[in-house]
């Protein structure tokens, strides 16, 4: 047998597939495979137990290692560290619990968090550099572990909740959907559920629009009085929350806080 349809098949026993082990393993090798069969899922559990903390809490521990087990058997580890498993559990979730979207997104949001706090660092724009800004060609630079995704839920409220160890409210879908926005403030994760006008905004800044585009965009979608009023503020709001790490001048490369 080669070492590549060896390593194929060692896999496949790994996550329980229908694999003839007779093939390559004598009888007096398998009781210690046995035991390599049994600590390769309880490590995989453990991480995502380590990542999914505020998940763990809200499920209760059966019905997390019961989705656990289900994302290991679906789901072979991908990168060089286990830190990164995670990264698909959320999307297993949402297959499990379609009826519960609330769990999906508070798994994201538990993802999301662990990222950002071992993201790259990224200082924040100073004040100083804000001054000579020309906002009407300026484009603007977020830091490198934002992310956001879609919130349909009060997942956000649901977090936050047990994070502060109260307890948490009953899922419930809000009435407009919105998104959560995770990031890296000096060396602690942040969220916020935002609204979807900030949605909108930080959709058209990530792809490439200018600020007095975006202002531009904020207009046309609520009038001139409140789209300049919004603009102003969620400036303000970015600026405050150090999520801008750079700008630039429309056509030039971003120049980022020294």
């Amino acid at each position: 047998m080669s070492l590549s349809a060896m390593q194929r098949d060692f896999r496949g026993w790994l996550i329980d597939a229908p694999v003839s082990m007779a093939e390559w393993v004598d009888a007096d090798a398998r009781a210690g495979l046995a035991v390599y069969h049994n600590a390769y899922r309880v490590q995989l559990v453990d991480c995502l137990r380590d990542t999914f903390e505020k998940t763990l809490l809200w499920l209760g521990n059966d019905e997390f290692i019961d989705a656990a087990r289900a994302h290991i058997e679906s789901t072979p580890p991908h990168g060089w560290t286990l830190g990164v498993y995670g990264d698909g559990f959320a999307h297993t979730l949402a297959e499990l619990y379609p009826n519960d979207p609330e769990v999906a997104e508070l798994a994201w949001l538990d993802c999301a968090l662990s990222r950002a706090f071992e993201g790259p660092d990224a200082a924040p724009v100073s004040p100083e550099r804000l001054v000579a800004v020309d906002w009407d060609n300026a484009g603007l630079l977020f830091t490198p572990t934002m992310q956001i995704a879609v919130a349909r839920t009060n997942a956000g409220a649901i977090w936050s909740a047990l994070s502060a160890q109260d307890d948490p409210p009953m899922a419930a879908i809000l009435p407009e959907p919105g998104a959560m926005l995770v990031w890296r403030q000096d060396f602690t994760p942040c969220f916020r559920t935002v609204q979807a006008i900030e949605t909108f905004a930080l959709e058209h800044i990530v792809a490439g629009a200018t600020f007095g585009a975006l202002c531009l965009a904020l207009i046309e979608r609520c009038g001139e009085e409140i789209g300049v009023v919004e603009a102003g503020a969620l400036l303000g709001q970015w600026i405050g929350d150090g999520l801008i790490t750079a700008i630039s001048l429309y056509g030039q490369q971003p120049t980022a806080q020294r």
